[in-house]
């Protein structure tokens, strides 16, 4: 026969099956006090079975990504570009923005994902909102402006999909700011890891730094341009992994930078600003990238070549999957690069911003690296 469960493991499996059970229920079940159910879960808190509020199970943590969503707009040249004149053009709409379609694209891969982002009450940000709900992202969080126009990106592409210009109305973000994120403690404290794009005021940024730093929390910041590379403070202390193109990088460092091995160098520069590991996209030509925990320099890892359809959130769907890497292996910064460059090397060879198609299982082969 077997042995009854004691009070605290009764307990345990009632916030298992509800985590939204409040205690007088659990209390009125068990027969016991609300004082004795209190010691039960602040025993359980400490014991690292659940997490606190609303009784969040380790397992069940997500990435909360904090920062950009908006409609993208995608406007493709039917031929070669010509400047100064009207170009016959297609166009397509979805949603977007750097910190959305990461968490997208989490949700596609099975990864509990939460989103922090600012949107009006326009038609635009409801069906953001909507999509984000349907995809299984966690909005609670998210801040709703009465009033105000959600964000937009325009990217103007030539005929071979490649970038030529974009354009992005993202003023929103500034809401998002240091008072805005310390109220949205709750969400911070139950994530598993945070990723924050350079939409988010510098006061944010710095903010979530801080708390990474007095939690012991991963921070993992995505740059979005050149210009807004001004938002990061001169000390990069808190920030696991920064996740940058050669031209942000440039713009940080004040330099240029002719070839691989000056990256691999303005790398570890950024490292003596504080960040641990450092990321470096190069488009076509694959990425550089820091290994703390295992390589003393960088090394540099080739991209897959495939036939490009659209370049539109690529950059997006391998911090995704890096992000979504590293939650389960830590430590393993060149599989994590490897990951990413095969789900953008996928979501390049579409024409959405996020692949549409599951793919949770893509991410079975070998990496392999070239170091420099």
């Amino acid at each position: 026969m077997s042995k009854p469960l004691s009070k605290k493991e009764q307990l345990f499996a009632l916030v298992s099956a509800n985590p939204y059970v409040s205690q007088q229920e659990l209390a009125d079940v068990l027969q016991l006090s609300r004082s004795a159910i209190a010691g039960h879960i602040a025993a359980l808190i400490r014991e690292g079975r659940i997490l606190g509020r609303a009784y969040t199970f380790p397992g069940t943590r997500a990435i909360l990504c904090i920062g950009g969503a908006n409609i993208d707009r995608k406007l493709r040249t039917l031929a070669a570009l010509q400047m100064g004149t009207s170009n016959p053009a297609s166009q397509t709409e979805s949603y977007g923005g750097v910190a959305r379609n990461i968490a997208e694209n989490l949700a596609r891969q099975g990864i509990p994902a939460a989103l922090i982002c600012a949107v009006g009450d326009d038609v635009s940000g409801k069906g953001l909102m909507a999509h984000a709900d349907s995809t299984g992202i966690d909005t609670s969080g998210s801040l709703h402006v009465s009033g105000a126009c959600s964000g937009t990106y325009t990217a103007i592409l030539d005929n071979a999909g490649e970038l030529v210009l974009a354009l992005a109305h993202m003023e929103l973000c500034e809401l998002l700011d240091r008072d805005y994120l310390a109220g949205c403690r709750p969400q911070l404290n139950a994530a598993a890891m945070i990723v924050a794009d350079m939409n988010l005021p510098s006061d944010s940024i710095l903010l979530l730094m801080n708390e990474a730093v007095l939690n012991n929390k991963p921070l993992v910041i995505v740059a979005v341009s050149q210009p807004k590379m001004a938002r990061l403070p001169a000390s990069l202390k808190g920030v696991r992994l920064l996740i940058l193109n050669q031209a942000e990088l440039e713009q940080r460092l004040a330099t240029k930078l002719t070839d691989t091995r000056a990256i691999i160098e303005a790398c570890a520069q950024l490292q003596a600003q504080g960040v641990t590991d450092v990321i470096v996209t190069l488009g076509a030509d694959g990425v550089v990238f820091t290994d703390s925990k295992h390589n003393a320099l960088a090394q540099y890892l080739p991209a897959p070549k495939v036939e490009v359809v659209d370049v539109t959130g690529a950059g997006d769907a391998f911090s995704a999957a890096v992000c979504g890497s590293l939650r389960h292996a830590p430590e393993d910064m060149l599989l994590a690069c490897q990951r990413g460059l095969q789900l953008a090397a996928l979501t390049i060879q579409t024409d959405t911003s996020v692949l549409q198609t599951p793919y949770t299982t893509i991410f079975n082969e070998e990496p392999s690296c070239n170091p420099i």
